[in-house]
């Protein structure tokens, strides 16, 4: 993989301050796309090989929010991309916890 996507999704407006059923419902999404993926305590990490898949996976995503009720999306995005090696969600934590003595 080339692209580490890290993808918060905010819904608006919802009658709750609790979010992980939308949550719940943007990983169900990315489960649907095949996307490897990993959810984190703020936000899900996706690998992706080409940048062409973001746009389909943010519009799959916004449809199912407003699909479940949603009438306003906040998203934050950011994408880690290398090209002197290949990049991976296991390989990135890996890096870290050599460094850490836990590897």
């Amino acid at each position: 993989m080339r692209y580490l996507l890290t993808l918060r999704v905010i819904p608006i407006g919802t009658c709750s301050t609790s979010l992980s059923s939308y949550v719940a419902e943007v990983e169900k999404v990315l489960s649907s796309l095949g996307l490897k993926h990993v959810l984190t305590a703020s936000a899900t990490i996706i690998e992706l090989s080409d940048l062409g898949e973001v746009s389909k996976i943010l519009e799959s995503v916004v449809d199912e929010l407003v699909a479940r009720g949603v009438k306003r999306v906040s998203i934050d995005l950011s994408i880690d991309y290398r090209v002197d090696k290949e990049l991976s969600i296991e390989g990135k934590v890996r890096s870290v916890e050599e460094k850490l003595g836990k590897g």
